[in-house]
């Protein structure tokens, strides 16, 4: 049995996901470009600036921030360790082990500032004021109703 094609047609151009997806691809390359000459990826960077804003990071509390599923984060943190970025710290029950920035971590970190800006003001200028105002309006809406939950 075939679906109408208005509905083929509605999910193809009209899935809230689909959309959100393209959306991030998109302003994911501005930033993955800018940060490419360093050899950091923003998925390592996002991780990266909230490692150094916590000083020492528990895997937890960054998985919470970034919203990232744990195995995700492992990876992550795995190939950055393996790049220098990161030192892994001695954890207090053996499975959780905290991390920190390495002398080499934050030095990479300083010289991401200019390209993250430059990208920033590339996507602002992209999705516009309004757009931004929007995505801000969505995200503190999407962060309190999963805190209800």
């Amino acid at each position: 049995m075939n679906k109408p094609a208005t509905n083929l047609e509605s999910i193809a151009t009209m899935c809230i996901a689909g959309r959100l997806r393209l959306l991030n691809r998109v302003i994911t390359k501005l930033y993955d470009d800018a940060l490419r000459p360093l050899g950091v990826k923003l998925s390592q960077g996002n991780i990266l600036a909230v490692t150094a804003k916590l000083g020492v990071a528990r895997p937890t509390e960054v998985c919470d921030i970034l919203e990232l599923d744990a195995s995700t984060l492992s990876r992550t943190v795995e190939r950055m360790v393996a790049n220098g970025w990161l030192e892994i710290l001695p954890g207090e029950d053996g499975r959780h082990h905290p991390f920190r920035l390495t002398q080499e971590g934050t030095q990479l970190m300083e010289k991401a500032i200019p390209a993250w800006e430059k990208a920033q003001t590339e996507a602002t200028k992209l999705i516009g004021d309004d757009g931004l105002t929007l995505l801000n309006s969505a995200i503190k809406r999407v962060k309190s109703s999963s805190m209800e939950r």
